[in-house]
């Protein structure tokens, strides 16, 4: 059973980065979607970037330009490399794997946490 890793949060100003990882315990090569979501106290978890292959990517609006999905199967990680952070970006972070287009079968990490502030 495949298990995800997500590490990289922490602290950051506004207007900072920060770089998330996400590292399953066995291959994503066959993983069809692997993505990031964010959830915040009194919010519904929601999709902040998703990635299929390079070029089939989608972000959300409120990270789009300020967000970087990436995915590397031979190391079987994705990042999300985020810049110009703001408050609003706060928020646990959680890595996705859904296992095919029409499946159901998917598998979450247990999230890291990021706080944007002062």
């Amino acid at each position: 059973q495949l298990q995800l890793v997500e590490s990289g949060g922490g602290l950051a100003q506004p207007g900072g980065s920060l770089t998330l990882s996400c590292t399953g315990s066995s291959s994503i090569g066959s993983i069809y979607r692997m993505g990031w979501y964010r959830q915040t106290p009194g919010k519904q978890r929601e999709r902040v970037a998703s990635v299929v292959t390079p070029d089939n990517i989608n972000y959300a609006d409120s990270v789009l330009g300020r967000f970087t999905i990436s995915r590397f199967n031979a190391n079987n990680t994705i990042t999300l490399q985020m810049n110009n952070l703001k408050p609003e970006d706060t928020g646990d972070y959680f890595c996705r794997a859904k296992f095919s287009r029409l499946g159901s079968k998917e598998v979450w990490g247990q999230g890291t946490h990021v706080t944007v502030g002062t």
